[in-house]
């Protein structure tokens, strides 16, 4: 509004000044009613500044009433709005706790009855797997029970010989027939040493003879607990020892092989040491040099539960190789026997041909009789003069 105001007023100035160039230009020498003019032009300008000074001042204080009252009025919608914003909210809040009441309440049963439904199922699965550790527990002290009560078997250096003997004669039983080995038999002559089984092999020179092949079960418990001991520590000044220890006790056990059982010409030149375990049996191959000077110089070779069941099916197969050769006489004689009768069943055959021959010719002469004695009898159907008997003794 004030800006609307100034323009006009500069507006009217322009006016004023545009007129009053225009008079000065019609009439340059009368300058007395240009003065007039002038000075009636200020006090119009002076008026027109008070009334616009006065009129902006006026409208400025109705702006600024209608701006207070505006603002008075806007404060109270304000307050008002505020009063049912607040009221709304306050209802809003009010519903909503008691919403939030009710579903707080509604889970609150909920939790509850699932907790209580959950935690009966927990209890109840832990208990149960309470009483299986428990048992469990019981296994496990019946088992370390069980594992001590081995423990002092395999002590006994008796009970460790009857575990790889009982193995041994298992692998035997399942390998060859009883007739093929024998048990807790002396091989060597003049000793009362007893091997644990022998395994029976046809002599060369002598068929109907048999000499012995001696299986010895060993189980050096000791020593080859101490090393896999060592190796599970890692402690490798014991591992060696370990090693050691072992080897020694596999040499020891191959001389008494060799001075109890080895008898030839009574027995093979060699003897089988049985380990029962193919643990044993891996850590004496893994010494170097062990199985080779063993072999080599007591003439003893150490397997265990798998080479041992090959070495058997090895010697089965050669018995049964020895039973064929065996008996291959035999199967000469009897072909030599079923060519004989062949050749005398040949004559046999010739004969039934000549035989069947004489019988072919005689039924051929039966025939040609017959057809003679038919045309007489022919001949004689057709003479009725002559008696029949007469006919007949002329014909002959």
């Amino acid at each position: 509004m004030d800006l609307i105001l100034i323009i006009i007023i500069i507006v009217v100035m322009l006016a004023g000044f545009v007129l009053l160039f225009w008079r000065v230009g019609c009439n340059v020498t009368d300058f007395a009613p240009l003065a007039n003019k002038i000075d009636n032009l200020r006090d119009l300008q002076e008026r027109t500044e008070r009334s616009v000074r006065d009129e902006i001042a006026r409208l400025r204080l109705e702006s600024q009433t209608q701006a207070q009252q505006e603002r008075a009025e806007i404060t109270q919608s304000i307050e008002k709005v505020r009063t049912v914003v607040d009221e709304k909210l306050k209802s809003i809040q009010e519903d909503n706790s008691k919403q939030l009441e009710r579903m707080r309440e509604t889970v609150d049963e909920k939790l509850h009855n699932t907790l209580e439904t959950r935690l009966g199922e927990a209890f109840k699965l832990v208990s149960e797997r309470l009483e299986q550790v428990q048992k469990g527990l019981g296994e496990m002290q019946n088992l370390a029970t069980g594992v001590g009560d081995l423990k002092k078997v395999l002590m006994n250096v008796k009970t460790k010989g009857v575990l790889g003997e009982y193995q041994l004669g298992g692998i035997l039983e399942q390998i060859l027939t009883p007739a093929q080995y024998e048990r807790n038999i002396k091989t060597k002559e003049g000793s009362n040493d007893v091997v644990e089984y022998a395994v029976k092999i046809p002599s060369k020179e002598d068929s109907s003879r048999n000499i012995w092949l001696p299986l010895d079960a060993k189980f050096p418990t000791e020593d080859y607990t101490r090393l896999i001991n060592a190796y599970e520590t890692g402690d490798v000044a014991e591992i060696e020892t370990g090693i050691k220890s072992l080897k020694t006790r596999i040499e020891k056990f191959a001389r008494e092989i060799q001075s109890k059982y080895i008898d030839p010409p009574n027995t093979t030149d060699f003897a089988i040491m049985f380990l029962p375990f193919e643990g044993l049996f891996a850590e004496v191959l893994r010494i170097p040099g062990l199985f080779e000077n063993i072999q080599r110089n007591y003439r003893v070779t150490v397997t265990g539960p798998t080479t041992i069941s090959a070495f058997l099916s090895s010697l089965q197969m050669g018995f049964r190789t020895l039973a064929i050769q065996k008996h291959s006489g035999e199967v000469w004689r009897v072909l030599g026997e079923v060519k004989t009768a062949f050749g005398k069943f040949g004559e046999t055959l010739e004969m039934v041909r000549k035989r069947l021959e004489q019988a072919t010719s005689s039924v051929d002469d039966a025939q040609k009789k017959t057809k003679t004695i038919s045309s007489k009898l022919n001949a004689v159907e057709a003479m009725p003069d002559e008696s029949p008997s007469e006919k007949v003794l002329a014909d002959d």
